[in-house]
């Protein structure tokens, strides 16, 4: 089909066919969703047990190693982690990328119901649950206000949790702090004694009295009634009159044996604003839902819910996701604006037409509105990487569009009518604009296919971009035609300029230059070899990083008192570290949490922490109105934290993109020797400590934590009548309590707590006349039955591949982790670690490995299917290979550019190589062709290169500064979220601009080259060695490629 014929003789329908696409384009977008990233799937499950009362051990001998060795017959699995804490097993499954995580948990399941009659009757039934990077809430918000905790509380957990979570596209809202009415009933040991009665006999017959049930229906009168006995509690003085059966059978009140107190539950964590008490809200949203649109949705109900709770409190954001994606969108829409704007003046310069301009310059955002409705269909968000790759391709979007151009303006000025100019300059380039296409096209082809968190990040950007050209093309040979028919002037009756122009007189120098490199071509040959081995020698000074660090504006800092520190004593210390935090310039908020909760915004399997721990959530002004990065601000409150005595901290600037690959610094010692294994981590932690740039290095050894253990004397027990559980579960209500039943009242349910009053159970010898009631000698205390002693426990016990593991982390501050991980690893191997101890590297530092080798491999095909593209194009295996040259010669401006600049080689830089890949030899193309046409005209090799170089020098100028002003906005790195796209522009103008300019140089002389080669071992005559015409008849500058 003749496209650009088809455009010119009905122009109606094109334009109808535009407006619809437009039309279309505009629909698509509003209904694309906004969010910070790709939808990415991890392959990574977990299993969650509960076994209450059960220390590490007995969680690791009795849970988690059977659920271990179940799951490792799970088909693609990669990985097994375990922790084992106190009450808890959680097991982490790591599979090959590309597994089907529905069948993996389903496989998962059937496993563990093999197992699962082989646990503990007490322990929980397993849950099986999948890591979903939409789980991470995408709004944080605090209640403070002139009001006690309770009430905070019971606001934000009944009016401002609720309110919320109606609203369209949040899934759940999570509160933490404030403090929780409870009734208390606190039994005497005493009286207990004394009246024969247990905890337990308290709490049954609590939950007995305390009912409300249906009695069925009673007819009367010819209506019926329904039946209902309510016997709930009204008052909690009624709970303190309960009559409660005694050993002798009499009955005694329940105040004459405990306490009935109205008051709050232990505090076991506190919150805090900005020095204030407060209550934390965390939104969750569903999975498919708009993030901005959520946050817009809540910011507006925040405003009616604080109108409705009155002056005296305060809704206030502390995290908002949908904030830094507004931010990062809108400065990747203004530079992708920028960007055109620079292309279109370069157009501008050199076509010295403002019409031809205009035609130009129009296929840009036809292009990008037609991209829309691709990016629709396939799925993909609107997100940083995404938009990142169309701002990415604006400049090239007008490549094809200025060679039909370039063909239709030459037809033109021979004399040719209009439509006749556009429709045969169109032809003679659309076969030649397609193959140029697909070379750019086709290095993304790779890409999509290889697996890992890279390609699932960067697969939104290779897919934009690819959508984004391909409508550029069909731009080219439809509307440019066809407004080049209508629009441009006739060249030919121009007056022609009194001087020569700067265009010509740089063609006559660049004319006299090419010629004395070809005529000294193995001194050039020389320098240009020289000079990429050179640039090699950059590459350790660049360093390596797996994604370059966001700054979100957020810091988020842990800090860990000495084992079983108070949550008073916690809160103490808290205090005064956040009064002086508040104090740094750039700090607008600090929201800290202290005791069993956590605010961590991260992925977290469950598990809480004690009154030794302790969260703080630092924001930042914006980035517009602070001078240092969040990386700096962190290093300032280092420094702040390391004045404080006593205390273990780990500061870091949230960085969602790097959070998913865990920890800079991350190694694996595993073995089955603990001893060996704590030696050789604290050797290693400390040699890791002493490497410049390494900040918290730790290891996973646990502290051992002070408690108190019960051991049962089992032939005593066994005479008393009693069992260890029945020995446990006294234990556990008298110190712990246990929720009897729930009391309805002032329009709110409040649990009853069962236990003994305080002073029953502060300390070993309280503890130890804990009454236990035996079938065979009535009360008894504890120490009848068990004995109580001091000891110590691991909090934790952690394994990997079923084998015990202690791990090494530490962060990265002021240098590259590449650089940083070759340290590590001589002093690694200046260790004398046994053969017993195997050791891995994970984090970061796992997921840079796994990437750069997948990018690699990319690349290498990448540059496989060019070479392919163009000897298809030019029928010619030995001409592509003049063409292959460029690639080297971009080597240079790239790693100069990333070492300039300060970027290092990443994921994004590597990803910028690839596409650097397709767009550089387009330059090179345009000589290569033309100097074939030349010569099938009998014009001699060295005149027809020299004569090629002259004349295709315009739009080789013009197609590259387009690509490379357009991608320069990004390069800077300017604005939230530029961080991503900055190394990978950086990457290709750099390179870009070096080949750009050694092409015009070096691809005549690898010409010549392959060119004597051929004839070398080639029986044929040299004319005969040219490869035939491009379908599509005669082929001009920038006709056969975009440059």
């Amino acid at each position: 089909m003749n496209l650009p014929r088809l455009s010119i003789n009905r122009p109606i329908t094109v334009l109808m066919l535009t407006a619809v696409v437009l039309a279309l384009g505009f629909v698509a977008f509003r209904g694309l969703p906004l969010d910070l990233l790709p939808s990415l799937e991890f392959p990574v499950a977990a299993v969650i047990t509960s076994y209450s009362g059960a220390g590490p051990r007995e969680v690791e001998n009795l849970v988690t190693r059977p659920i271990e060795q179940a799951l490792a017959t799970v088909g693609n699995v990669t990985n097994i982690y375990s922790t084992s804490s106190r009450g808890q097993s959680i097991v982490v499954v790591e599979f090959n990328w590309g597994t089907n995580m529905d069948f993996a948990t389903l496989e998962m399941r059937e496993r563990i119901d093999l197992v699962s009659g082989f646990l503990p009757d007490e322990a929980d039934k397993p849950m099986v649950v999948t890591f979903d990077p939409a789980q991470i809430p995408v709004m944080a918000l605090v209640l403070e206000g002139d009001a006690s905790p309770q009430r905070l509380r019971e606001l934000a957990v009944d009016v401002v949790a609720p309110r919320l979570e109606r609203l369209e596209g949040v899934a759940s809202v999570g509160t933490a702090g404030g403090q929780e009415r409870q009734i208390q009933v606190l039994a005497r040991p005493s009286a207990l004694q004394a009246y024969g009665v247990t905890l337990e006999q308290i709490a049954q017959l609590l939950a007995a009295e305390n009912i409300n049930l249906p009695g069925g229906s009673v007819v009367e009168g010819g209506r019926e009634y329904l039946l209902r006995t309510s016997g709930e509690f009204q008052s909690v003085e009624e709970i303190a009159a309960l009559r409660i059966p005694t050993a002798t059978g009499a009955q005694v009140a329940l105040r004459d044996l405990a306490r009935v107190e109205d008051t709050f539950a232990d505090v076991t964590e506190i919150t805090r604003l900005n020095g204030n008490p407060s209550v934390g809200l965390s939104i969750q949203k569903e999975a498919q839902a708009n993030t901005v649109e959520v946050a817009r949705r809540v910011r507006a109900e925040i405003e009616r819910i604080e109108a409705d709770l009155g002056p005296g409190y305060r809704l206030l954001t502390v995290f908002d996701q949908a904030e830094f994606i507004e931010l990062s969108i809108q400065q990747l829409v203004e530079n992708a604006l920028v960007g055109a704007v620079l292309a279109g003046l370069v157009l501008l310069l050199f076509l010295r037409n403002l019409r031809a301009t205009l035609v130009v310059v129009l296929s840009i955002p036809i292009s990008v509105i037609a991209t829309f409705v691709l990016v629709y269909f396939a799925g993909i968000s609107l997100n940083i990487i995404s938009l990142g790759g169309l701002a990415l391709g604006v400049g090239m979007l007008v490549d094809n569009s200025i060679v039909v151009l370039e063909s239709i303006f030459r037809h033109r000025t021979e004399g040719k009518p209009a439509r006749e100019a556009a429709d045969v300059g169109a032809r003679e380039v659309a076969m030649a604009i397609t193959a140029s296409t697909l070379t750019t096209v086709a290095v993304f082809v790779p890409v999509l296919f290889i697996e890992g968190i890279a390609s699932q990040i960067f697969r939104d950007l290779a897919l934009t971009v690819a959508f984004s050209l391909t409508a550029s093309l069909v731009v080219a040979v439809t509307l440019v035609p066809l407004l080049s028919s209508r629009m441009l002037a006739d060249p030919s009756v121009a007056k022609p300029p009194a001087t020569r122009t700067p265009l010509e007189r740089i063609k006559d120098v660049y004319g006299r230059a090419l010629a004395w490199t070809l005529r000294h071509r193995r001194l050039v040959a020389l320098l240009t070899t020289l000079a990429v081995v050179g640039s090699l020698s950059l590459v350790p000074r660049i360093g390596a990083e797996f994604i370059p660090e966001t700054d979100q504006g957020i810091i988020t800092m842990t800090v860990t008192m000495p084992v079983g520190t108070p949550l008073a004593e916690t809160s103490q210390v808290m205090e005064r570290l956040e009064a002086e935090i508040r104090a740094i310039p750039e700090v607008a908020t600090v929201y800290s949490t202290m005791g069993s909760g956590s605010s961590n915004l991260g992925f977290s399997l469950g598990g809480g922490t004690g009154g030794d721990q302790a969260t703080l959530q630092i924001t930042l002004v914006p980035l517009d109105e602070r001078s240092r990065s969040s990386t700096e601000v962190a290093e300032e409150i280092r420094m702040l934290a390391s004045r404080v005595p006593g205390i273990e901290y780990s500061v870091s600037a949230a960085n969602m993109m790097v959070s998913l690959g865990g920890s800079p610094i991350s190694i694996e010692l595993r073995g089955e020797n603990e001893v060996q294994l704590m030696a050789v981590a604290e050797e290693l932690a400390a040699r890791i400590r002493a490497i410049p740039g390494t900040r918290e290095v730790e290891t996973s050894i646990d502290t051992q934590r002070p408690e108190y253990t019960v051991q049962i004397r089992r032939e005593r027990a066994g005479e008393l009548g009693l069992t260890a559980p029945q020995i446990a579960s006294a234990v556990q209500t008298a110190v712990d309590g246990k929720v009897a039943t729930r009391f309805r009242g002032g329009g709110e349910e409040v649990d009853v707590l069962v236990r003994l009053v305080p002073e029953a159970r502060q300390n070993l010898d309280a503890l130890s006349r804990i009454p236990i009631a035996s079938p065979v000698a009535g009360m008894i205390p504890l120490s009848e039955a068990a004995t109580l002693t001091l000891t110590s426990a691991p909090l934790s016990l952690n394994r990997s591949n079923q084998a015990r593991v202690i791990s090494v982390t530490g962060q990265v501050v002021g240098r590259d982790l590449g650089s940083v991980m070759q340290e590590v690893q001589r002093e690694i191997e200046a260790m004398n670690i046994p053969a017993s101890i195997q050791v891995d590297y994970t984090g970061q530092v796992e997921l840079m490995a796994e990437a750069f080798e997948q990018l690699g491999l990319a690349l290498i095909l990448a540059v496989f299917l060019v070479y392919a593209i163009m000897a298809s194009q030019f029928e010619s295996l030995r001409h592509p290979l003049a063409v292959m040259f460029t690639m080297p010669l971009a080597v240079i401006g790239v790693l100069f550019g990333l070492w300039v600049t300060g970027h290092t080689i990443n994921v994004p830089s590597l990803i910028g190589i690839i596409l650097l890949a397709g767009i550089v030899v387009n330059n090179a193309i345009v000589l290569v062709d033309y100097v074939n046409l030349l010569r099938r005209e009998g014009m001699a090799r060295e005149e027809a290169l020299i004569e090629a170089g002259r004349t295709r020098l315009r739009p080789i100028l013009m197609t590259a500064l387009t690509t490379i002003l357009g991608m320069l906005p990004l390069a800077l790195g300017i604005g939230e979220g530029a961080e991503i796209q900055a190394p990978l522009a950086v990457a290709v103008v750099f390179g870009l601009t070096f080949a750009t300019f050694l092409t015009l140089f070096i691809i005549p002389l690898a010409y010549q080259w392959t060119d004597d080669l051929g004839r070398r071992f080639s029986r044929r005559k040299p004319q005969r060695e040219l490869p035939g015409p491009v379908p599509g008849g005669h082929q001009t500058v920038g006709e056969e490629s975009r440059a």
